[in-house]
Parts: C-alpha cells; sequence; structure tokens
C-alpha cells in the first residue's frame, strides 16, 4: 500500500475482530479501568468473549454454556461478566481468571442481563416474559420476579441510579418497574416490538422500536425526540458527548446521526447480516457494532485521529484490518 496524500481525506476503516464462529448479537463496553476498558460479546456459538476495549484484540472466551448466548453486560470495575442463554441459565463469571462464579437457572431462555451500578444485583429477562433480579452475594435466595410482558423481553437495564428497570420486547410496550420491588409503574406503547433500550449520558432512555428511535426523559417519561428511520431498527446508541447517534438493524447499514435533529452524515456498509447491538466506547472515541455475520467492528468516531491501531500520521497501518 501506498501512504495516503496529505490532499486525501481520511476514510472510515473499520476494524473487524473475528473468533466468533455464529451470529454475534450482544455487546457492552465497561467503563475506564485502571487497566483501560474492555468490550465483551454475546453469540449464538455459546462462547462469550471478552476484548480490549480499544483495539479488539482478544483476552479470554468464559467456556461453560451449553447454548446460544443472548445476553452480556459487563461490571464497572470490569472485575465480572454476567450472560444469559438458551441453556436457560445466566452465569457470572471472574472477568480476570474466567473463573465461574454463579449459575442462576431459570425456566427458559435468558434473552438479557445487566449489572446494577454497585454491582450488588444482576437483572435478567427471560422468554417466560418475566424479569428477575438476583442479589448476587445472596446466590441460593429467591430473587425478585414479575410477570407483567405479554411477549417475549429482548432487553431490560436499571436506571435512574439503579431505583428503576426498564423493559421492551415482542409485546411492543417499554414497561417501567420500581427496582426495589419490581413494583410497576407505567407502561408506555409503542407500534412495533422494542429490539433496543440503551441509556444516554443523562441517563434517559433511548428506545429502538421497528422504524423509530425515541428518547425518553428518565424522569418524567415526556418524548425528548422521537426520529423515523428508513429501514427496521434493531439498536442505537448515543455519544458520550457529542450530538451524535449511530443506529443499525436490518438493511446491515451503519447509520452515523446528528442525535437532534436525526439527520444522517455518513452511512457505512457495515456487515453482511442485520446489526444486532451498537455501542460507543467510554471515551468516545469509537463504537463497536455486531451482526448476523459473526463479526465485531470497530469504528472511529473521529476518522482520520491517531488512536489504537489507527495510524495516519505515517503510512496507514490499518487497510480493513483484522484483529
Amino acid at each position: 500500500c501506498h501512504p495516503k496524500m496529505a490532499t486525501d481525506a481520511p476514510r472510515q476503516t473499520p476494524l473487524t475482530c473475528s473468533g466468533h464462529t455464529r451470529p454475534v448479537v450482544d455487546l457492552s463496553f465497561s467503563p475506564i479501568t485502571s487497566d483501560g476498558f474492555f468490550l465483551v460479546s454475546a453469540s449464538k456459538d455459546g462462547k462469550p468473549m471478552l476484548r480490549r476495549g480499544d483495539t479488539g484484540d482478544w483476552v479470554g472466551t468464559f467456556e461453560g454454556h451449553q447454548g446460544a448466548v443472548w445476553g452480556i453486560a459487563i461490571d464497572q470495575p470490569a472485575e465480572r461478566v454476567a450472560t444469559g442463554s438458551a441453556d436457560f441459565t445466566a452465569k457470572v463469571w471472574n472477568a480476570i481468571t474466567g473463573e465461574l462464579q454463579h449459575t442462576f437457572k431459570h425456566p427458559h431462555i435468558v434473552k438479557t442481563v445487566e449489572f446494577s451500578k454497585d454491582g450488588k444485583r444482576l437483572l435478567t429477562g427471560c422468554n417466560d416474559k418475566s424479569l428477575r433480579i438476583f442479589t448476587l452475594d445472596q446466590s441460593e435466595d429467591t430473587p425478585l420476579s414479575c410477570k407483567e410482558h405479554t411477549g417475549n423481553i429482548k432487553r431490560a437495564i436499571f436506571f435512574e441510579n439503579d431505583t428503576m428497570v426498564a423493559s421492551g420486547g415482542d409485546d411492543k410496550q417499554l414497561r417501567i418497574f420500581k427496582a426495589g420491588d419490581l413494583s410497576p409503574v407505567k407502561s408506555i406503547p409503542f407500534d412495533a416490538s422494542i429490539s433496543d433500550i440503551s441509556l444516554t449520558p443523562e441517563g434517559h432512555l433511548l428506545v429502538s422500536s421497528g422504524m423509530t428511535i425515541t428518547l425518553l426523559n428518565s424522569a418524567t417519561f415526556a418524548e425528548e425526540f422521537k426520529h423515523t428511520v428508513t429501514s427496521p431498527v434493531l439498536t442505537a446508541a448515543v455519544h458520550p458527548s457529542l450530538d451524535m447517534l449511530v443506529w443499525g438493524g436490518e438493511a446491515n447499514i451503519l447509520y452515523n446521526c446528528v442525535k437532534t435533529t436525526g439527520q444522517v452524515s455518513a452511512e457505512y456498509k457495515a456487515h453482511f447480516g442485520p446489526i444486532h447491538c451498537v455501542r460507543f466506547s467510554p471515551d468516545g472515541q469509537l463504537y463497536a457494532s455486531c451482526s448476523e455475520d459473526g463479526t465485531i467492528r470497530l469504528w472511529q468516531t473521529h476518522v482520520g485521529k491517531d488512536y489504537g491501531l489507527w495510524k495516519y500520521s505515517q503510512e496507514p497501518q490499518v487497510k480493513a484490518g483484522t484483529v
């Protein structure tokens, strides 16, 4: 390859993280720790993985599930990873040693898992249409549970400093609960199945459903914006500090948008299959996408800036790189 001329505009060149052998269906970044930050991935191959968040370099694989892994989360200090699986269990792993710490049996497939910020509780959403909250230092106790959903749950998260839970799925209802006892607070109807819920830096709820991306105020549940998009959306995320939103879905294209208006500023033919999850890194320098095609890809927020394995100051070292 030849060095770029100074007049050449840099081109978005994603890093492709291989290793999974089946579709990759969920991602989660850790916060920044003293050892950097990390990225975990869930796949239908049943082998969740841990990677360096800034480069995508593989660190380890958590071995022990007997079925597809649908959901994954990493705790605040990046010391534990939680996974939800088609083997009817949620598991908690030591992220440093890979050792299995807890197995929580469920009556059906576990689709979504989430740690509380203090790391003391684990929230799960299961295909028996129930939410559960397990207390991790009392793993033998019966969890809190509720069964308000009338369809499969696709995503459940803590919000409002872990005092509330939001969940959504096939029944087209965003359901809000008190985290202390999982008592219902509110149900907000959508026109289509809810495929993703993520938190903005301000703690508001970003909901992906059908052909819409909706931002709801986490205190009042008032609609801050509702963007109608051009193809079915499966996932969306907001940048930690910029007026920037990325989303993907069934069209295999990753869209980079102005958050407040929804105007598309860039789009990339990102994958060879639907995009199941997209998330920003905690430093805001990149975002990760995962797909039915079995890959994870890392994308630069600021194309042309030296960061991680992207080097522009000399001859480019990243050419559709694979890590």
